[in-house]
């Protein structure tokens, strides 16, 4: 079961902004694999559903600086005061200020329609069930914590998966911005890889996974083409080797 489990690392990201943050998603691993050990397979799914909600923070993040503009068109509804704090976010934990089923809704933007956020809000209801003093013992057994993660990683992956236009659109902007070396933040295009796209963009495996798979083709005219050649090889050469040591 842990083995299946740990694959919800490819979709989180692979550098934190802070060191508070790779702090934070640290300890609800270690709190996963410590209630695990010992049986408490409740606690457990509470601190795997905790992970997963990191996930979703995640994706709506770069959602927000990808698409601001559709970001925006987004909050309408929502009372002045939490349009502000959202729009002026500066970390994607900020979205816990939203409802967990609310928050959901914001993947509307990558084209889940209202059936798949509805399954994906069963998720919250789950954890409500299982986060109440209910005289209840949820998952009493490691084979219904499994089903559990089974279930959650599929609803990962299918939102992984309507993210992957928005995961393109971003790269291609990266590589645009990033073409002359003299203009970008790093000359070294390792250096520019890893510390713009992977580590202000919070890039998974499975986000590098989408941008290595694109055609820069697109770009052959321009005149900066060999310096976006060397950046997307770089991006190539990540996920092959995270790949390799995943194996």
């Amino acid at each position: 079961m842990i083995e299946e489990a740990v694959q919800l690392e490819g979709f989180l990201p692979i550098s934190y902004r802070t060191a508070e943050e790779e702090q934070y998603v640290r300890f609800l691993w270690e709190a996963f694999h410590d209630n695990c050990a010992s049986g408490k397979n409740q606690f457990a799914f509470l601190a795997y559903h905790m992970l997963t909600m990191c996930f979703v923070y995640f994706n709506i993040w770069q959602i927000k600086q990808i698409r601001p503009d559709q970001f925006a068109t987004a909050l309408i509804g929502f009372n002045k005061d939490m349009e502000r704090d959202l729009l002026a976010a500066t970390s994607p934990f900020t979205f816990h200020v939203v409802n967990e089923s609310n928050v959901m809704r914001f993947l509307k933007l990558i084209q889940c329609d209202n059936g798949k956020i509805g399954t994906y809000t069963k998720l919250v209801k789950d954890r409500n069930d299982t986060a109440h003093s209910n005289g209840n013992i949820f998952f009493s057994t490691e084979a219904e914590l499994a089903a559990k993660i089974r279930e959650t990683l599929r609803v990962v992956a299918e939102i992984q998966s309507h993210s992957e236009a928005i995961i393109v659109d971003g790269y291609k902007g990266f590589l645009l911005d990033s073409a002359d070396p003299d203009e970008r933040q790093h000359i070294d295009a390792r250096d520019q890889v890893r510390e713009v796209l992977i580590h202000e963009g919070y890039m998974s495996l499975s986000d590098l996974d989408f941008c290595a798979k694109f055609d820069i083709a697109e770009f052959e005219g321009h005149p900066y083409y060999a310096e976006i050649e060397a950046l997307h090889a770089e991006v190539k050469g990540w996920v092959d080797t995270e790949e390799a040591l995943a194996a």
